[in-house]
């Protein structure tokens, strides 16, 4: 049962990168499944989700010599985009860090801007566990 557990907390946290996970079909899977304890899957998958985006936030404080490099894991033009939007709507944006596309952006725009780390961890798991908890919703309503 561990492992059930661990395989949701590392696909969340990679999902909080760029690499191409999606932890919503991991975590819907096995609600439908009926593997796991459903609300302990949804804490798993934010606190994997919520220590990406730390992840992201951290390489954001960092940027200024990273962003431009190939192998950065956001395009410029992207980066640029969440940081007029951040600077534009402030760290309430964090709500929905979840976003695909922009959300990673936002997260690194997060760090750039140097948002405390408690401001930031609360808005972004506040955020991923809204839209995790409306998966495990569906998922158990599709099974009842």
């Amino acid at each position: 049962m561990a492992a059930l557990y661990g395989a949701m907390f590392l696909s969340a946290f990679l999902a909080a990168t760029v690499l191409p996970v999606s932890s919503e079909v991991v975590l819907a899977g096995l609600i439908v499944s009926g593997r796991g304890d459903p609300w302990l899957l949804l804490v798993v998958a934010t606190i994997g989700n919520t220590l990406g985006s730390v992840v992201n936030w951290v390489l954001g404080r960092g940027i200024d010599g990273l962003h431009n490099r190939r192998w950065f894991p956001v395009a410029t033009d992207r980066y640029e985009q969440a940081c007029r939007t951040f600077r534009r709507f402030g760290e309430w944006t964090l709500l929905f860090a979840w976003l695909p596309v922009v959300g990673d952006a936002l997260t690194l725009a997060a760090g750039a801007a140097r948002v405390n780390l408690g401001v930031f961890v609360a808005l972004v798991a506040t955020g991923k566990a809204a839209r995790y908890a409306v998966i495990v919703a569906g998922g158990l309503w599709a099974t009842a």
